[in-house]
């Protein structure tokens, strides 16, 4: 099979596409014919060599693909109501940015109806991760303020998305105006570019003092005392990534008088159990929205693997991610000609 990997720590250009074996499937297993992989903030963390695959994952990078069952463990299969052919998205410790790639069959989920195979390939990392991070961790309730840093980003349109459908008022931050535009048209109630406004400022504003009640960070850092002000009496900060920095200063006589929680959490190398359940959660829970349409993918880019620039597609998609000019996800696709 045809795979992308990392020949060695550091810039775009290191994601080569080589020729690998194509992976062996194991009990409780299934192995996909990748038609698309999402690319996500973490595979440019691994391929910068700072957050490497947990022990027994595949060194290939990708997270999260879409594409038809070809091989997989047939009463596990069975048991999950799917078979060789179905369609499905799978959310994966490493391996996607291939061919074919092996998915735990806990870890799969079909094709919701009426999207593609590109648009599902950009649903699992992130809708894993918000489900996860709002929902059981931030404890979001319906009539709650929710506020995203980074609105625009992969993680960010699916928590506006999820929130609003859960009856929750969404504030976010995003660094231009027209990603704060594009927020505002997935549903978010309020959009402050942080590039010109000081979020805290203005979400205390937005909050007529109170605050909010759940704040899902990706950045920590210098934001993290920010926003433990920016937090209603019993809120909950959910940190998700430390694209700011790992290290903050904040008022802890705030957190006690308040009655904060500060909480975090990392998926990747959770065992499949834990997967399981929020795999279970997403398919009562959001497939049915994304079936309707009251739900989306938001796709910004796809980059095709085959053709004479196929080489280039990851290096080519990791470098606008790293420009964050990107509003919502990117995914490789193997199958365009």
């Amino acid at each position: 099979m045809r795979a992308f990997e990392i020949s060695s720590p550091g810039a775009p250009d290191v994601l080569r596409l080589v020729d690998r074996p194509a992976p062996i499937v194991g009990a409780g297993e299934l192995l996909i014919r990748v038609a698309a992989s999402g690319v996500n903030r973490p595979d440019v963390l691994q391929r910068l060599g700072k957050y490497p695959a947990p022990a027994g994952a595949s060194d290939i990078p990708g997270l999260e693909v879409a594409g038809h069952i070809v091989d997989g463990d047939r009463a596990a299969l069975a048991l999950a109501g799917l078979d060789i052919g179905t369609p499905v998205c799978a959310l994966v410790a490493g391996g996607g940015y291939a061919e074919f790639c092996v998915a735990p069959i806990a870890q799969c989920l079909p094709v919701p109806d009426g999207w593609t195979l590109v648009e599902a390939a950009s649903l699992p990392e992130t809708f894993f991760t918000v489900w996860s991070n709002v929902f059981d961790r931030g404890a979001l309730k319906a009539g709650e303020t929710l506020l995203i840093q980074g609105g625009s980003s992969g993680i960010g349109v699916t928590a506006i998305q999820l929130a609003k459908s859960r009856g929750a008022t969404v504030i976010v931050t995003a660094g231009t105006d027209e990603k704060c535009e594009a927020c505002m048209a997935l549903g978010a109630d309020q959009a402050i570019n942080y590039r010109t406004d000081d979020f805290e400022a203005q979400v205390m504003g937005l909050t007529q003092g109170r605050g909010v009640d759940v704040i899902l960070d990706m950045v920590a850092g210098s934001y993290l005392g920010k926003e433990v002000n920016c937090l209603a009496d019993d809120g909950r900060l959910v940190l998700i990534a430390v694209q700011g920095g790992v290290h903050a200063e904040v008022n802890a006589g705030a957190i006690l008088r308040k009655r904060l929680t500060v909480t975090g959490s990392t998926l990747r190398a959770r065992p499949v159990a834990f997967k399981a359940s929020i795999a279970k959660a997403l398919r009562q829970e959001v497939w049915p929205l994304l079936s309707r349409k009251e739900v989306r993918p938001v796709v910004f880019r796809q980059f095709a693997v085959s053709g004479a620039d196929g080489g280039t597609a990851a290096a080519a998609a990791h470098s606008v991610m790293e420009s964050n000019a990107h509003i919502g996800k990117l995914v490789l696709n193997w199958e365009s000609a």
